[in-house]
């Protein structure tokens, strides 16, 4: 997906927040269940934090909230992943770069909400090394619905590819090449 310089993309997530649940679950789930630890920044989305509240608290995950720059480091090996929002709540664009590269280096996985139009002329979530990008698709066109959620993409790297949710519509070829 060009937008977020992601190879891997699905679509058709209920909204924002339910991909940024799934994206935790994800996240838990690539560390088969043993980090049971994640940590969100929190000045993501308030709706957005309620929903993965509900998914943490349904899967067994301890959603911790805070300051990305306070994280504990000593403490990284506890989580599965970090989740930080572009633009966030307040409006601010934070180049996340220096962290993804932090996060990578804890074998934590890195997702960043970001704004899908944002995109186009702010650095994307790919190049400051997320593992997942996510985020509302509304900005680009869709009505809203009559009131209901507006659909929310979910981009990986390639190595993620499996673990995401939905799934891969692809061509599958037989031994014989059919």
């Amino acid at each position: 997906m060009e937008i977020t310089e992601m190879p891997v993309a699905n679509a058709s997530l209920l909204d924002e927040a339910t991909a940024a649940a799934e994206a935790v679950q994800m996240s838990y789930n690539v560390h088969n269940g043993k980090r049971k630890k994640y940590f969100a920044s929190y000045s993501i989305f308030p709706q957005t934090i309620e929903v993965m509240k509900t998914k943490c608290h349904a899967i067994g995950i301890d959603l911790e909230l805070g300051d990305v720059r306070e994280f504990d480091w000593s403490k990284a090996n506890e989580y599965s992943g970090m989740m930080v929002q572009n633009p966030d709540n307040f409006g601010t664009f934070t180049d996340y770069e220096e962290l993804g590269v932090k996060v990578k280096e804890n074998k934590m996985v890195f997702t960043i909400i970001a704004d899908i139009l944002a995109n186009t002329i702010f650095k994307t979530p790919g190049a400051m090394g997320a593992d997942i990008a996510c985020g509302s698709a509304q900005r680009m066109g869709i009505p809203f619905g009559y009131g209901g959620p507006h659909p929310g993409y979910f981009a990986s790297t390639d190595k993620l590819k499996r673990k995401l949710p939905g799934r891969i519509i692809g061509i599958s070829k037989d031994v014989h090449g059919n």
